[in-house]
């Protein structure tokens, strides 16, 4: 059985759940619950603070967990990412007071910069060239410039909006984040073929996301310009129509070339376009 370490409260843990559900994985989720077993497959959730998964998947108390890249990388555990899944985007940026003028990061040669990711931080701004003073707060990072505790805040920005409203305007990004899935880097090989059937359901969930399913209409002799702007999983399915002349084309299109493949198919002349969502995708 694997023992699988989950954010216990937040979007992080509403995320993960949805992206279990949706691999055909059943398991009780709610507030106040510390574990669960799932009820089809191998797997005992355990439901954590996000910042002690990397250290219990390093000592061997949790097989597997989900946290933010930031996470991961600020606790400096040893432990290996085996999966990108994609949702709970975000960035670590510094920001400062509206008011102030910002040129580049060496205005902050000299300045305290308060932040809850010392070590994140503290890499960049060596790298960076640019020495300042890091104060590290556990929380309500925001509030530091306006109670004199430092010049600058470094902190994760989803939308922005908690900045504003704190009065600070966002600089410089200092690293990109998403949830990822960290394993330890002991796994027995029993649980590593268990993982290896896990990230199987992942993958085909996540292909599907990114790409959707296409039947249209296309006149026979258009067919060849159509087809080549849906190259699908293999090729697209084309099969004729009882009018003569028409055929129906079947296929699989990417999300990222959904809105210009879709004109140029209408302009070469396909007609009742329907577009439908997937729900696993395997190739």
């Amino acid at each position: 059985m694997l023992r699988i370490a989950l954010q216990k409260s937040g979007r992080l843990s509403e995320d993960s759940y949805q992206l279990f559900k949706e691999c055909g994985i059943r398991f009780d989720y709610g507030t106040g619950k510390l574990k669960s077993v799932s009820s089809n497959f191998p797997a005992e959730f355990l439901f954590l603070r996000d910042d002690d998964i990397p250290g219990y998947v390093e000592d061997g108390v949790a097989d597997l967990g989900i946290v933010g890249e930031n996470v991961a990388v600020e606790t400096g555990r040893a432990v290996q990412t085996v999966h990108k899944l994609g949702f709970s985007k975000c960035r670590l940026s510094i920001a400062i007071p509206r008011g102030e003028t910002y040129n580049n990061l060496h205005d902050l040669d000299g300045k305290n910069i308060a932040t809850s990711y010392p070590r994140l931080l503290g890499n960049y701004l060596a790298e960076q060239g640019v020495t300042a003073q890091i104060h590290e707060i556990s929380g309500s990072v925001e509030i530091a410039p306006s109670i004199g505790l430092a010049e600058a805040v470094c902190d994760i920005v989803s939308s922005g909006s908690t900045l504003l409203s704190n009065g600070l305007k966002e600089v410089e990004t200092i690293f990109r984040s998403e949830a990822i899935m960290i394993a330890s880097n002991d796994l027995e090989a029993d649980k590593q073929a268990l993982l290896d059937k896990l990230l199987f359901r992942i993958k085909a969930v996540q292909a599907a996301k990114n790409n959707k399913y296409i039947v249209l209409n296309a006149p026979n002799h258009a067919l060849e310009q159509i087809t080549s702007l849906l190259p699908g999983m293999k090729s697209p399915t084309v099969t004729p129509l009882a009018t003569e002349g028409w055929s129906s084309v079947h296929s699989v299109l990417n999300e990222n070339d959904f809105w210009e493949n879709i004109e140029a198919i209408r302009a070469a002349g396909a007609q009742g376009i329907l577009v439908i969502p997937i729900e696993k995708m395997i190739y």
